[in-house]
């Protein structure tokens, strides 16, 4: 759907003296390790509805109901909390997809995701996105 090519992680030749800011598990593997920040600001758009049903980067078919997100610099089944910046609504999504290379937003969000943020009639929003982790957020636990 949105994916691009290849590892959102590059891997390299391990370094025969590994760089300052390498982690622990990037200087045993070889990876690098991409660095995201916890607190992210941008523009947000969502989903065509044309994408409904198809796969999404992680394998899972993309529902335009369920609070699902594309980011390409945080894991997949990363948890976020987005904030519409113009009206203060937020949402909690789950990463489970790729936005296309060339696509210079911040985060893709599900049509439901949108609604709930009230920008579906403006297109685009810029958001600020902060990064909850990968376990589920008790503030969702029950649905």
């Amino acid at each position: 759907m949105h994916a691009c090519s290849g590892s959102v992680f590059a891997q390299s030749a391990p370094a025969k003296t590994p760089a300052k800011s390498q982690t622990p598990a990037a200087k045993k593997t070889g990876k690098r390790v991409k660095k995201t920040a916890k607190i992210q600001y941008g523009m947000a758009s969502f989903y065509h509805n044309k994408f409904h049903g198809r796969k999404t980067s992680s394998g899972q078919l993309y529902d335009k109901e369920k609070m699902t997100a594309a980011h390409n610099g945080l894991p997949m089944n990363t948890w976020i909390r987005v904030t519409n910046i113009r009206n203060g609504r937020s949402v909690v999504v789950k990463v489970n997809d790729r936005l296309h290379h060339r696509n210079e937003r911040l985060v893709d969000l599900s049509r439901k995701a949108a609604v709930e943020l009230g920008y579906i009639g403006r297109g685009l929003t810029r958001v600020k996105l902060e990064v909850l982790g990968k376990s589920k957020p008790e503030e969702i636990a029950v649905n």
